[in-house]
C-alpha cells in the first residue's frame, strides 16, 4: 500500500504590538503606519500570523508596562507561538520620565515576557524635528539598546538611521500631526524593521 501524503501543519503565530501613536500609525494618510506595512510583508505559506496592534496615543513606558500585564495575555490565548513587539520612548521624554525609570519599565516587560515564554522584539523611537528633544531621546535609545543587548533581545535603532535623513525630515516638515511622519516616513521605519532581523526573529 502507498503511504498517505503528509502535510506540515502551519505555524500559528500571535504578534502583539505595544507602544504609542507611532505604533498606531497616526499621521499616515493611508492609515497603515509601519506595523501594517511590516505585517503585510511577513505573510508566509508556512504560518498564520495574527497581529494585534495595541498602540495608544501618548503612551509612556509606564503605560505600556501596565497594558502588557492587563491586555496582552488575552491576545495570546490559544496561539501556538507568542511574540511581542515593544516600541516606546518619545513620550517618556515629553513626560519627564527618568532614563532609569524608562530602563526599568522596558527591562520589566522583557523579563516578564521571557519568563512566560514570549519572544520579544524592540523597535526604538525615531527622531523628531526638535534638536533638544532629539538629544534627550538619544539617551533613551542608547538605554533601550543596552537593555536589549543584556537579554539577547533584537533591537532596531530607528533613531540614528533617520536623524538627518532627507526624506524623513521632509515628511516631518509637512506632517499633519506634529512629530509624526506621513506615508514615506512610516515606510522608512518599516524598512528598518524588516531589515533589522525581523524575518530571522520570526524564522520565516
Amino acid at each position: 500500500m502507498s503511504a498517505e501524503p503528509t502535510t506540515t501543519a502551519r505555524r500559528d503565530i500571535g504578534i502583539v504590538f505595544l507602544g504609542d501613536s507611532l505604533v498606531v500609525g497616526v499621521g499616515d494618510p493611508k492609515g497603515q503606519g509601519w506595523v501594517t506595512r511590516v505585517i503585510a510583508r511577513s505573510q508566509s505559506p508556512e504560518a498564520d500570523l495574527t497581529a494585534y496592534n495595541l498602540g495608544v496615543r501618548a503612551a509612556t513606558s509606564s503605560d505600556v508596562l501596565d497594558r502588557y500585564r492587563d491586555e496582552v495575555p488575552a491576545r495570546f490565548e490559544g496561539r501556538g507561538e507568542r511574540r511581542l513587539v515593544v516600541s516606546v520612548g518619545g513620550n517618556d521624554v515629553l513626560a519627564g520620565t527618568s532614563v532609569a525609570r524608562h530602563r526599568l519599565n522596558l527591562a520589566t516587560i522583557l523579563d516578564e515576557a521571557m519568563a512566560s515564554g514570549v519572544a520579544a522584539f524592540v523597535v526604538g523611537p525615531p527622531p523628531g524635528d526638535d534638536a533638544l528633544r532629539n538629544a534627550q531621546l538619544e539617551v533613551f535609545v542608547d538605554a533601550q539598546a543596552d537593555v536589549c543587548a543584556r537579554r539577547g533581545v533584537p533591537f532596531v535603532d530607528c533613531f540614528r538611521p533617520l536623524l538627518g535623513h532627507d526624506q524623513w525630515e521632509s515628511d516631518l516638515a509637512v506632517a499633519s500631526v506634529p512629530r509624526h511622519p506621513g506615508q514615506a516616513g512610516y515606510g522608512l521605519m518599516a524598512w528598518l524593521v524588516l531589515n533589522g532581523g525581523w524575518r530571522e526573529w520570526l524564522d520565516l
